[in-house]
């Protein structure tokens, strides 16, 4: 993983925002070429395919921002081209609700959708200020005190590309699995941020929730953990600087498992939350 870079990228001038581009081809229609750079295990990674799909969501709807977003990975995508093909549900004064899905072709000339979203847009900048919460920041240790995931004795198996572009420095009380002892909490907690700097804005969110290292590891269970299903909330635009990203799971039963995750920006504000299902591969 890179260090955080001292020039730093501004929004829609970065790595994150070229390979997460769409060309509209026609009315409701995009193009993109799906970069390897957002791949684990050769997969790539469902945050990154959500912004994607969020950005031509974006385009589509007559608001900007994601609100909510519901994503249903259906068969795993492949580096390439793709097709993403949008639906506007729905417009209102202040959401909009539109569906996406997007497209590939297989080894065999047929196309095959990867993932479906549903999606609600609105403009998170006209929201009020008034928070009534009981969240709380996850309690992480500065930023010199945590661990790159290349500081692990063994690499992820089937490599990781997508830790080379991100900016991760993960709490040591989670990473227990990466010196063979793991502490069966299902907890895992880090500090986010993209490597060539670039502030957070809402699709950065999508692919922040995404990003850390299963939670399933920490529960000695290791190799893929593919997303079923994944919802995001986006709360709020986040502030410049690094995010603080907290994971648990609290229930691993037949074979899936939920993480709950939780986004807080540089101003301790909460700005994004997820659940999803994934399937874990158990040993035996």
């Amino acid at each position: 993983m890179a260090e955080a870079a001292s020039v730093r990228a501004a929004i829609g001038d970065s790595e994150f925002d070229r390979d997460t581009a769409v060309t509209l081809r026609e009315p409701g229609v995009y193009d993109i070429d799906l970069s390897a750079g957002w791949t684990i295990i050769g997969a790539v990674n469902g945050g990154y395919l959500l912004a994607v799909l969020g950005r031509a969501l974006a385009d589509a709807l007559p608001h900007g921002d994601p609100f909510t977003i519901s994503a249903h990975y259906l068969t795993a995508s492949q580096p390439g081209p793709a097709v993403v093909r949008t639906d506007v549900v729905r417009t209102g004064r202040t959401l909009s609700t539109g569906q996406a899905s997007l497209f590939q072709i297989d080894e065999d000339g047929n196309e095959v959708e990867r993932i479906r979203v549903l999606a609600s847009y609105g403009d998170l900048g006209s929201l009020p200020d008034d928070v009534r919460t009981t969240a709380k920041p996850p309690v992480i240790p500065p930023v010199e005190q945590c661990f790159d995931p290349q500081d692990a004795p063994d690499p992820v198996p089937g490599g990781s590309a997508i830790t080379d572009r991100l900016f991760l420095k993960l709490d040591p009380t989670t990473l227990g699995w990466a010196l063979g002892a793991p502490s069966g909490k299902g907890e895992m907690r880090s500090w986010f941020g993209l490597a060539d700097g670039r502030d957070p804005d809402p699709f950065a969110l999508l692919l922040a929730v995404d990003a850390l290292p299963p939670t399933a590891f920490e529960l000695g269970i290791s190799g893929w953990v593919p997303t079923v299903e994944l919802t995001v909330h986006v709360r709020s635009w986040p502030a410049p600087g690094p995010l603080r990203v907290s994971i648990t799971t609290r229930n691993l039963a037949g074979g899936f498992l939920e993480e709950d995750a939780e986004v807080w920006d540089s101003a301790d504000r909460l700005v994004a939350q997820s659940r999803q299902l994934a399937r874990v591969k158990l040993s035996g």
